[in-house]
Parts: structure tokens; C-alpha cells; sequence
């Protein structure tokens, strides 16, 4: 129940995050979301942990590893935040939602793992989902949706990287090192593109970016440690209500039926690869020989 709680938590915070940022793009330069996105979320880590684990909060077994997820998260956010400034959020987060599409494709040439005709015949129907959306060609169509799909992309290589290291640190250096990262590399581009705010509203938005984003993903890593991840995982869509009712309320705006549609095949098409995973590592369980007398 208390990783129910968290997940619940998160996906609820999450699109708060999202439709904050699309609302400072539209007076403020993407680098300033970003370096509040990450740099908020430094700050709230060095303050949760930081009086606990001291400067060991950032020791790592394998740093460079770290680096290089990092790194894969950072370009995710940059190409989500950019491209929020001409789509809608929850157009941006249903096609994002091809991530895990995009793991179970990986997951074969770069983690070994068996992928059947199954779970291979619904990444293609998911895919066939985000066309829907993106509809290329279509007056519809923006070019912004392709960097979704890189969002996309990259969020699935960071994933792959984390399960092919399995590293050992806890979720608290992990999580930190995503915010160090982030922080440095917008700190270095911000100053270039620097518009004080001028309204009370906005910076506190800018206040919130980062503690909302320290907070939802450490809610989803602490829901993962207490909870199965195949009882989870289908929770995580219920980012896109949230979303749609929140771009609804701030920006009036609306999906349209066929992002509507496209939604709901990729939304299936994930919980099918999540009903597959399970099974099969049931039947792989089941299968091993028992170690008892």
C-alpha cells in the first residue's frame, strides 16, 4: 500500500512539472527551465540527504556509469522541455509513453534478452499508436513531436544502461548524480540566455520546477523498492489524465480524437508488454529446480 502511495504520489506531481514548464516557455527561454528543472532538485536532495550521508550521498561505485545515465536523462528533459513549447502536454506525454516500447526493442540487441513474436508484435502496434498522433504529413503534424520520440529514445537507453550495469549505490547517490549533472551543464548555458522574472507567480513556478521533479522521481524509485514493478508500472499512465485534465484547466486546451486513439494503443500495447514480462518471468521461476530437501 505505501508503494502504491508513492507511485500515486508522483504521477499526480509529475504533469504538475510538465505543465509548469510549457507555462514558462511561453515568456522564458527553455536553458532557465531546465537549469530550475535540475538545479531545484539539487537543492532538495543536498538538503534531504545531505545532513544524514555527508559528502558520501555522492561516493559511487561506478561514477562513470552514473555520469553517462545522467547524462541520457539530461538530453531526455532537454528535447521533452523544448518541444512543450509548441505541442500540448499531453500530446508530448503520450508519445512519450513509447519509451517502454522502445526498452522492450533494445532489450534484445543490447541485453541479451529473448524478445517473442508477442511482445515484438506489440511494439509495432504501439509504434503504429504514436503515428496516430504524430499523423506525419497531417496538418496536425509539428516537427517537435520527433524530439518526443528522442525523449523517448533516450529515457529507454538510460533504463537499458541501468539494468545492464545493475550498479550498486543507492537510489539517493543515483538519483543525486541525475541533479549534479543536469545542474552543471544548465548553469553553464543559462547565463546567455537569462530573462529575470518579473511576477511572483513565476518564480515561484520556478521554485516548484525542480522540487517537484526531486520529489516525483524519488516517489517512483522508493514505490519500486517496496512494491512489484508489474503491479506498478501500469499506474505510470495515469500520467496522461492527469495531464489532460491540468492543460485543460491552465491552457484550455484539449486532445483531439485521434491523439485520443493513438493514446489508448500505445497505453494497451504497453500493458500488454508489462502482462508478457510477468508471465514470462513467472514461467521462468516456476521452471528453475528447487533448492529444498
Amino acid at each position: 500500500m505505501i508503494a502504491f502511495l508513492f507511485m500515486g504520489v508522483s504521477i499526480t506531481l509529475l504533469p504538475f512539472m510538465n505543465v509548469a514548464a510549457k507555462y514558462l516557455s511561453t515568456d522564458y527561454p527553455t536553458t532557465m527551465v531546465l537549469w530550475a528543472r535540475y538545479t531545484g532538485h539539487l537543492v532538495f536532495m543536498m538538503a534531504m540527504f545531505m545532513p544524514r550521508r555527508g559528502l558520501g550521498l555522492l561516493r559511487a561505485s561506478r561514477p562513470g556509469v552514473h555520469i553517462v545515465r545522467s547524462l541520457l536523462m539530461f538530453v531526455s528533459t532537454v528535447c521533452f522541455f523544448t518541444a512543450l513549447r509548441w505541442i500540448d502536454v499531453p500530446t508530448a506525454s503520450a508519445i512519450n509513453f513509447t519509451g517502454p516500447l522502445i526498452v522492450t526493442a533494445l532489450a534484445a540487441p543490447m541485453l541479451g534478452e529473448k524478445v517473442g513474436p508477442r511482445r515484438w508484435a506489440a511494439v509495432g502496434v504501439g509504434f503504429v499508436g504514436a503515428m496516430i498522433i504524430i499523423r506525419p504529413g497531417g496538418a496536425e503534424t509539428h516537427w517537435a513531436m520527433l524530439l518526443v520520440l528522442v525523449t523517448a529514445l533516450t529515457y529507454a537507453m538510460y533504463q537499458i544502461v541501468t539494468r545492464k550495469t545493475s550498479t550498486a549505490d543507492t537510489p539517493e547517490t543515483s538519483i543525486t548524480y541525475i541533479a549534479v549533472v543536469g545542474a552543471v551543464l544548465s548553469s553553464l548555458v543559462v547565463p546567455f540566455d537569462w530573462v529575470t522574472p518579473d511576477n511572483a507567480v513565476d518564480v515561484g513556478l520556478f521554485c516548484l520546477l525542480g522540487l517537484i521533479g526531486g520529489i516525483g522521481h524519488y516517489f517512483i524509485i522508493r514505490a519500486f523498492q517496496l512494491g512489484e514493478a508489474s503491479l506498478l508500472s501500469p499506474f505510470a499512465y495515469g500520467q496522461l489524465i492527469m495531464a489532460t485534465v491540468l492543460s485543460f484547466l491552465v491552457f484550455g486546451t484539449f486532445p483531439d480524437l485521434w491523439t485520443f486513439v493513438g493514446a489508448g494503443v500505445i497505453v494497451v500495447s504497453g500493458l500488454y508488454i508489462t502482462y508478457r514480462e510477468t508471465h514470462r518471468k513467472v514461467t521462468v521461476t516456476r521452471d528453475q529446480p528447487s533448492s529444498g530437501t
